[in-house]
């Protein structure tokens, strides 16, 4: 009996020895089998997640920022031993006691799976199990990806210690809005950097990894309030904090940035504008897109926050102005449903989805509004983020006068009188508050809308290429296309310094004369007869009147003489273009360019001849902190001296190319200080220090454009539509662009300053009229007396003329004596004429009088 019961009793435990020993083999089968070609878990060591790249101002401010998730890389020991606890309590109690996996945990859910019959299957991953399956292998809830799991669990907590697996966790993580990683989510919900989180908020971004989703702070506040409380009394029970603490953070309210409770980090950035995207277009070019969206690169920009408001206003002001003056009435073309308007919550959200700009601060920042109420005068408005009044807001009708409302033909009515004549209910408008100059104070709500001419804006520093100001159209937010840099636009006569520089380095002096008479040019087109803007001809001149009064004949045939290979070479040397055109009409600024080049290449007459390098970025830093790039390559010796003798700065030394002489570069420099002071651009720019520049305005003033200098600065605008047609006869660069630079200009010149040019040896002053050219004595003064600089050894030719070689007006006296007679000569159809003082035979001959 015992030897059948001892049989009996060992046959059961051989049987569950063979079990055991069956169940290890097919385990052991079963991990081995799925743990052969998985991924390498070694590399985690050297994971850098993706994060954000920032943009700071030249003033250290943060000015836009660019992600594909947005995460805030935050290294294990910066992060507070609360969060790490709400986490760990939330997560996975058992944290730092497992090797990777709980299998307490695991036994847990496989019951409950059991007892709901599949219903309830929750995970039981810990938290080393979640960094395997986010950073090495698929979401899918299959048995095979939970054994990988474990065995990449249990490896890499042989290669990381417990801190360094938390820090990938609570880094990589998704916790909703768009928040990767903790630090950047405590920023979303709650505008605080994560030693600021209270327990109770440590709770709650410790609740979203489970289905963020699942726990919106504001459509699932109950849900997500409960959620918080579970993982506060997890936190108690594991320790972590007190039973008293628990209790008064327990009571607390969930309080968010989305429910409204903090104002959000984004208030704190400005809104994108076309200086920050013009930087991302650049640098996802020089560093590829992935870096920058992910790299988490700190870009030091140049941008002057002072200055470019001004430089917007500017230019918003006088396209405005413009369009204004043409009298028509446009609005947004968006609207609302008339029975959304009774209830204000409904219009206020549905105008809140209404897409128009909302990024212009133009005398007063402009509002969406959308129209209540059309009376018999006025029309009343709903304003987005500004409160009813008692009697609401009211558009006046003398606030609508100025403007025809255009028919859906295509036509336009009769100029407004009353509010109903150009407004409907449910028309989306914008509106700004008319205010009192003198005070203030409010005066009226006023209609407002976005122009259809644009235009661009650009100034930098003249000798660093440092981009202080940029304005690619009127608002970022209606039209992204930024227009300084990436419209191709017909420079017109801005171009014509590039010819006389060509010129002056040809042998040419600024009282060089040139015939200004007619031209006729055989072109594969057809004849072309190119005229000055006034229609009219001056006979010989010298070349300085030419530039100031923007003679287009005298270019032409300058041009010729000095050849447009050589012309087309300086653009190029200049940056203005890749390959100009070998044809004489690019001399008067036909073929496209973008404004931030040419910009660039006035710098260049400014600094005296040297390359620039235009910029928006001082400088690109990685995540770790090293310099990728920088912009400013001289070097400084005396920087790294300890301290320098009093009166005595460091010298900073630089190799930068020479692209022109610096006396042909000063001597155009006070040829286009005559455009600013006696010609074109006389009447727009009077600024305290000396300016040089030049105006262009091109065929039937489809672009018009000034570009000018000071010492230290120079700047540029053009203004025209984007599908190019006339402005009108009235548009020119001087009238229209010259305002522009003026007021930006005014303000720069107080910040930064200015003074005179700096003459450049190898030199000297010679007096001349510039009206004819000739010599005058060493004491000579008044309005047609200049000081031009000539080279050593180089004295002006009196008596010669240039024609460029077109032998037409060949005849013509010099300006002096042309202006002082008149003579009766036969015509070519042999008829007697008197020819007045601005004529002679020759120009009749050549053409007539235009």
């Amino acid at each position: 009996m015992f030897r059948f019961i001892l049989s009996f009793f060992g046959g059961i435990f051989t049987t569950i020895t063979m079990g055991l020993g069956m169940l290890a083999l097919t385990i052991g089968a079963v991990f081995w089998m799925y743990g052969r070609d998985l991924p390498s878990h070694e590399s985690l060591a050297q994971y850098t997640p993706p994060t954000i790249s920032r943009i700071y101002s030249g003033q250290g401010r943060i000015i836009d920022e660019f992600a594909k998730e947005r995460r805030l890389f935050a290294p294990a020991d910066t992060i507070p031993d609360l969060i790490k606890q709400a986490f760990v309590s939330a997560e996975d109690k058992n944290f730092y006691t497992h090797e990777g996996y709980d299998l307490r945990g695991i036994a847990a859910a496989a019951i409950d799976a059991i007892k709901s019959r599949g219903r309830d299957v929750r995970g039981a991953s810990t938290i080393t199990q979640q960094v395997m399956k986010n950073f090495l292998l698929s979401g899918d809830r299959q048995a095979q990806r939970k054994i990988k799991e474990i065995i990449l669990a249990s490896r890499i907590e042989e290669t990381l210690d417990k801190e360094q697996i938390l820090e990938l966790y609570l880094n990589e993580i998704f916790l909703g809005q768009n928040s990767y990683g903790v630090a950047a989510a405590s920023q979303t919900y709650f505008n605080k950097n994560l030693g600021q989180l209270a327990p109770h908020e440590a709770a709650t971004l410790a609740s979203l990894p489970k289905a963020p989703s699942d726990y919106h702070p504001v459509r699932r506040k109950d849900r997500l309030t409960s959620r918080r409380n579970f993982v506060l009394k997890e936190m108690m029970e594991n320790g972590y904090i007190s039973e008293t603490v628990y209790e008064s953070e327990r009571a607390k309210p969930l309080r968010s940035v989305q429910n409204g409770d903090f104002d959000s980090f984004k208030k704190e950035l400005p809104p994108r504008d076309y200086f920050t995207d013009e930087i991302r277009r650049q640098l996802t070019r020089d560093f590829g897109e992935g870096e920058f969206f992910t790299g988490g690169l700190s870009v030091r920009a140049t941008i002057d926050n002072e200055m470019q408001p001004i430089a917007a206003n500017a230019l918003r002001k006088q396209l405005e102005r413009f369009d204004r003056g043409q009298g028509v009435w446009r609005g947004t073309g968006k609207f609302i449903a008339e029975d959304a308007l009774s209830d204000e919550a409904v219009w206020r959200a549905a105008l809140a989805d209404v897409k128009v700009a909302r990024d212009v601060d133009l005398e007063n920042q402009w509002y969406p509004a959308v129209v209540l109420e059309v009376g018999n005068n006025d029309a009343r408005i709903g304003i987005e983020g500004v409160e009813e009044d008692e009697d609401g807001h009211w558009v006046p009708a003398k606030d609508v006068q100025w403007a025809r409302k255009r028919r859906e033909d295509g036509s336009l009515a009769k100029k407004a009188r009353v509010a109903g004549d150009l407004l409907t209910v449910g028309d989306v408008v914008l509106v700004r508050r008319m205010t009192a100059d003198a005070d203030g104070s409010f005066i009226r709500w006023t209609l407002r809308q976005i122009p259809q001419v644009q235009g661009g804006f650009v100034a930098m520093d003249v000798d660093t290429g440092r981009v202080i100001s940029m304005q690619g159209g009127f608002s970022y937010q209606h039209s992204v296309f930024n227009r300084a840099t990436q419209a191709k636009r017909q420079p017109g006569s801005s171009f014509k310094p590039f010819v006389y520089a060509a010129a002056l380095d040809s042998g040419y002096t600024p009282a060089t004369i040139v015939v200004d008479a007619p031209i006729e040019i055989n072109t594969p087109q057809g004849l072309w007869r190119p005229k000055n803007a006034s229609n009219k001809f001056y006979g010989p001149t010298p070349l300085r009147t030419g530039i100031e009064q923007s003679r287009n004949l005298m270019t032409i045939r300058l041009a010729e003489e000095v050849g447009m290979d050589t012309v087309a070479a300086y653009a190029e040397s200049f940056g203005v273009y890749d390959q100009l055109g070998r044809f004489l009409a690019n001399a008067l600024g036909s073929e496209e360019t973008t404004l931030y080049q040419m910009v660039a290449a006035y710098a260049m007459f400014a600094n005296g001849g040297e390359r620039v390098r235009p910029t928006l970025v001082d400088r690109v830093q990685d995540r770790y902190g090293k310099t990728v790039y920088r912009h400013d390559e001289r070097t400084c010796d005396d920087c790294r001296i300890a301290s320098l003798d009093p009166g005595f700065a460091p010298q900073i030394l630089s190799d930068r190319e020479r692209v022109m002489d610096p006396i042909t570069a000063y001597q155009l420099t006070s040829m286009m200080r005559g455009v600013v002071e006696r010609g074109t651009a006389r009447k727009a720019v009077k600024l305290p220090v000396p300016t040089a520049g030049k105006t262009g305005t091109t065929n039937d003033s489809k672009d018009v454009w000034f570009v000018g200098f000071t010492s230290n600065i120079v700047a540029g605008c053009y203004i025209g539509y984007d599908q190019p047609r006339s402005m009108g006869r009235g548009a020119s660069g001087g009238g229209m662009c010259g305002p522009v630079f003026q007021e930006f200009m005014k303000e720069a010149t107080k910040k930064y300053g200015g003074g005179p040019f700096d003459v450049p040896p190898g030199g000297h002053f010679i007096n001349i009229d510039r009206f004819t050219g000739a010599r005058l004595g060493d004491g000579a003064s008044g309005p047609n007396v200049v000081a031009e600089y000539f080279r050593d050894g180089e004295e002006p030719t009196f008596g010669v003329s240039f024609d460029g070689g077109f032998a037409m007006g060949g005849d013509l006296p010099l300006v002096e004596e042309v202006q002082r007679t008149s003579k009766q000569v036969t015509t070519s159809t042999g008829k007697k004429a008197v020819v007045g003082g601005k004529a002679s035979f020759g120009t009749l001959s050549s053409g007539g009088l235009y």
